[in-house]
């Protein structure tokens, strides 16, 4: 399962991912990878968001960042050249038993499904 989390739900470069994500998705299913995205917004903004961009995979909400500091994707980060507290973009596969096997983090809005595809064989 590849497990990504995102800023905001609606925001430009977080729309472009789950995007991408949603039209890769069959590739991923096909090779037996499920997606998850996960943000701190409110259920209401995620189904939103789902809808509105037509997005097949699930959208979890955090509004605790309790599982967002749990997977380190939380924290101190660089946004236009100032440190700010805030999501750290991430993604992780997560192997059938729960075992984390690779752990990205700051990753590119655009261009990084391509690449999760490519390092994966997919």
């Amino acid at each position: 399962m590849i497990v990504y989390f995102y800023p905001a739900a609606s925001t430009p470069g977080c729309t472009k991912q789950a995007c991408d994500f949603r039209d890769n998705l069959a590739e991923l299913n096909g090779a037996g990878i499920d997606v998850v995205g996960i943000s701190p917004d409110k259920p209401e903004k995620l189904a939103k968001f789902r809808d509105h961009e037509g997005l097949t995979f699930p959208l979890l909400s955090d509004p605790t960042k309790e599982t967002l500091e749990a997977y380190g994707a939380f924290g101190e980060k660089m946004m236009y050249g100032k440190k700010v507290t805030g999501v750290i973009r991430s993604t992780f596969l997560v192997d059938e038993s729960g075992k984390v096997e690779v752990a990205q983090y700051n990753v590119k809005a655009t261009g990084h499904v391509a690449k999760l595809r490519k390092d994966l064989a997919v």
